[in-house]
C-alpha cells in the first residue's frame, strides 16, 4: 500500500461565506495564537508546557460557564457519586485539557516508536491491518490527548486517512494540520466534508479514523452511562457497507507529554441480514467501549461539551 502524499482539504463554505470584518479578525487571532500561545509553549519544551497550561486550565476551568455542564454530564454518568469526588474528576479533566494544549506544539517530537514518551500497547493490531490490503475502520474518543492517536496510527506506518473537525479560523486550522503533518499524518478529511473522501479510501483498501464519542444529532439515541445520547453511525455504516474491521484506540496519559497507546483487539459487525439492526448493535458495541474507557479513567476525558440532550439532565432531575 502506498503512502498518501500530505494534503490539506478544507470546507469551503466556511471561508466562502466571510466577511472583510471576519477576515481580518482571522489574522489578528492567528497572530495573538503565535504569540501568546504557540511560541512561548515551544519555548518551554514538553514537560513544562504540559504542567503550566494543566495548572493553568485547572485552575481555570472552574470559573468558566462550561464547569457547569461539566458537573451535570458526571451527575448523569455517576449519580452516587459525591459532590467533592465530582469536583475532583472536573478539575481533572480541566487539567487534560489543558495539558494537551500544552503539548499540541511538540507533537511532532513525541515519537511513539522512538524513545520513552509513549508506550504503545496491541501494534500488531495495526501491522496486521496494513498487511491485509483490506482497509480498516479506527475509532477512539476524546481520552487524554487524542493527538497522540494520529501520530501511532500513521507513524507504524499504516496509510490512514483521519477525520478532523475544521477550525473556523483558516489560519489557525492550517497552523494545526501542518503539527498534524508534521508528526506522521498524510491526509485528514474534514468532518462534514470528507465522507466521499472517506469511502475513497476504503474502496482503495486504506485505512480510515474517526472519533465516534460526541453528539450528533442526526445519529441513533443510544444507551451511554444508561442514558440515551444521540451517536454518530458514520463508523459502523462505513465498516458495514465496505466488509473492513473496526479497531477500538484509546489513550491515557502516564506523566508529563508521556502516554500509554492501546490499539485493542479489531471486530468485524456482524451480518445477520437485517441492515438496521446491524449498524444498532455496530454503534452500540463502539459506545460500550467508549464508554468502558471513560469509567476506568473519568479525568482524562472531554467531558465539556454536552453529550447528552437538556432532556436527559431535566430527567434525572439535575438542574
Amino acid at each position: 500500500m502506498t503512502k498518501a502524499a500530505q494534503q490539506y482539504i478544507r470546507p469551503k463554505d466556511i471561508d466562502n461565506r466571510s466577511t472583510f470584518w471576519q477576515r481580518l479578525t482571522w489574522r489578528l487571532e492567528a497572530i495573538a495564537w503565535d504569540v501568546i500561545y504557540w511560541w512561548p509553549m515551544k519555548a518551554l519544551g514538553p514537560d513544562r508546557a504540559s504542567n503550566f497550561l494543566g495548572w493553568l486550565f485547572r485552575s481555570l476551568g472552574p470559573v468558566l460557564s462550561q464547569h457547569k455542564t461539566v458537573h451535570r454530564n458526571l451527575q448523569l454518568a455517576f449519580p452516587d457519586m459525591g459532590e467533592e469526588e465530582r469536583e475532583q474528576i472536573a478539575r481533572q479533566a480541566w487539567e487534560s485539557v489543558g495539558r494537551t494544549a500544552g503539548e499540541l506544539p511538540h507533537l511532532p517530537k513525541i515519537d511513539p516508536y522512538d524513545g520513552d514518551r509513549v508506550e504503545v500497547i496491541g501494534a500488531e493490531h495495526l501491522d496486521a491491518i496494513e498487511a491485509s490490503d483490506r482497509g480498516a475502520v479506527i475509532v477512539s474518543g476524546h481520552f487524554a490527548n487524542w493527538e497522540v492517536l494520529g501520530a501511532a496510527i500513521c507513524r507504524r506506518p499504516v496509510d490512514c486517512l483521519i477525520t478532523y473537525r475544521a477550525l473556523n479560523n483558516p489560519y489557525i486550522d492550517r497552523r494545526l494540520n501542518q503539527v498534524r503533518h508534521d508528526y506522521g499524518i498524510g491526509v485528514l478529511a474534514p468532518k462534514g466534508a470528507g465522507t466521499r473522501e472517506l469511502m475513497r479510501a476504503l474502496s482503495a483498501g486504506r485505512v480510515v479514523a474517526l472519533m465516534n464519542d460526541q453528539k450528533f444529532n442526526e445519529g441513533l439515541a443510544i444507551p451511554f452511562f444508561g442514558h440515551n445520547a444521540m451517536t454518530a453511525q458514520g463508523p459502523s455504516r462505513l465498516a458495514l457497507k465496505y466488509g473492513v474491521p473496526i479497531v477500538p484506540m484509546s489513550t491515557r496519559r502516564t506523566g508529563p507529554a508521556r502516554f500509554k497507546v492501546t490499539v485493542h483487539t479489531p471486530f468485524t459487525p456482524e451480518i445477520t441480514g437485517n441492515s438496521e439492526a446491524d449498524l444498532i448493535a455496530s454503534v452500540k458495541r463502539i459506545t460500550a467501549f467508549v464508554e468502558e474507557e471513560v469509567r476506568a479513567n473519568p479525568g482524562q476525558w472531554f467531558w465539556q461539551h454536552r453529550r447528552w440532550p437538556k432532556d436527559a439532565w431535566k430527567s434525572a432531575g439535575i438542574t
